[in-house]
């Protein structure tokens, strides 16, 4: 089969990947359309010692059957399992992360309890978004927001433009971006580029850069919960004197609820299509990662 690798060299096409062959209790997935994310750009530039088929956001076929996939593949035996901490198994493998080949191709494997199927209404376009909304979902999982509650999300890129339309009409949400036009995309939300400091009870960090952290720190008031998104590979000084003088809870997010996921797209409640820039085939993807790492790029899609 055909697949993008992350080789020693770096990205490339493999014309003749071998499809991978699936475990106990698992399922060949079809994959119809993957998405690339700012994790897959910088697995590409060494993050995680990652060598394989990246990619894990996707939608795909089972048996004739449409299907979204967790990409956390659990042992289920360990106390963590036992516990239902799955996402942080010590055994796990994480699709085209860690352990296990990726979407990124035109086959992948994964446990069938992984996989969700999904309704006839939801087209490709918007059900490859799945991944990335259960993410952004995971922030009310773990940050329960009332609505009096003054919230701020740091970013205006992929992820963040989601998690926008998640939290959105359930407290008193304003968006900090340095893009106009992406901010544009976002309805009924607050947006600015100016950032005051200090005034927030939460505010969710979805930079994807290595400053952001810092910057929300600047936003969030004493006592108050910073949620942080972005997985960023390279380094950062950071100053954490704020977080113990000011008494900040910091929440690590990264995976989230895929029902809740589902049923937002679904309804429309949660619309994605305005962040698509552009759909490559397998082919080219070489050209589709260098597309989806320009500046003012959103959500690139390969279809295998």
């Amino acid at each position: 089969m055909r697949a993008l690798i992350v080789g020693p060299q770096g990205l490339h096409l493999d014309e003749a990947h071998p499809v991978p062959e699936p475990g106990p209790d698992e399922a060949l997935v079809r994959v119809r359309l993957a998405g690339i994310c700012n994790t897959d750009l910088e697995i590409a530039r060494g993050y995680m010692g990652f060598r394989g088929v990246p990619g894990h956001e996707f939608v795909g076929e089972v048996d004739g059957r449409r299907v979204a996939g967790e990409i956390n593949a659990a042992c289920g035996a360990c106390s963590w399992c036992a516990r239902g901490l799955g996402r942080h198994c010590p055994n796990r493998t994480v699709l085209g992360i860690l352990g296990r080949s990726g979407a990124f191709a035109e086959y992948l494997a994964l446990p069938r309890r992984n996989l969700h199927p999904l309704p006839d209404s939801l087209d490709d376009e918007v059900a490859v978004f799945v991944e990335p909304t259960a993410a952004a979902f995971e922030v009310l999982e773990q940050v329960p927001l009332h609505l009096e509650d003054r919230v701020a999300l740091l970013g205006d890129g992929k992820l963040a433009l989601l998690i926008a339309q998640v939290l959105r009409g359930r407290c008193r949400l304003k968006v900090f971006g340095k893009h106009p036009e992406k901010l544009t995309i976002l309805r009924e939300v607050e947006t600015t580029i100016e950032r005051p400091k200090g005034q927030f009870d939460v505010v969710v960090e979805a930079t994807g850069s290595e400053r952001g952290f810092q910057q929300a720190l600047d936003l969030v008031r004493p006592r108050g919960t910073l949620v942080l998104k972005s997985t960023v590979a390279a380094g950062a000084q950071l100053n954490l004197a704020p977080v113990v003088v000011n008494e900040v809870t910091v929440v690590g997010s990264r995976c989230g609820p895929f029902g809740p996921a589902i049923e937002a797209l679904a309804s429309g409640a949660v619309d994605p299509r305005p962040l698509i820039s552009a759909t490559y085939p397998l082919e080219r993807g070489l050209q589709a990662f260098q597309r989806a790492a320009a500046p003012g790029v959103l959500k690139v899609l390969l279809r295998p």
